[in-house]
């Protein structure tokens, strides 16, 4: 199956921007969708943006549409998500996970449609 690893985050200032990474080293990806979650302390688990990995459907959290897009490589083993002007309230750790999807838009947003989740990457924002 998908091994799915996050990386990317670190410690950035508000207003900066950052890319984070979701790389797969198992089965190939090109049936799945993949999403991006965050999660910050006493929170739940948030859905942020997903896309399906041959046709790149897309979809968006509405608090963050406009400001994350979600991409993928060429080569249909790493998944992107480029975020702009971070602000302190985008500290969490952030999660990748996949579902079997080839058709349509990605609109599942609950965790439990989701599973193959990597360890996260910390992203934190000072002011």
């Amino acid at each position: 199956q998908v091994q799915l690893e996050e990386s990317g985050g670190g410690l950035v200032q508000a207003g900066d921007s950052l890319t984070l990474s979701c790389a797969n080293s198992g089965t190939s990806l090109s049936r799945y969708a993949v999403a991006w979650f965050r999660q910050a302390p006493g929170k739940d688990r948030e859905f942020l943006a997903a896309i399906t990995m041959i046709y790149k459907m897309t979809n968006y959290e509405e608090s963050v549409k406009g400001r994350f897009t979600i991409s993928r490589d060429n080569a249909e083993r790493t998944v992107y998500l480029q975020m702009n002007n971070l602000s302190p309230d985008d500290a969490a750790v952030y999660y990748c996970a996949a579902r079997f999807q080839i058709y349509g838009s990605p609109d599942q947003t609950s965790q439990n449609d989701y599973d193959g989740w990597g360890q996260g990457t910390q992203v934190t924002v000072s002011s």
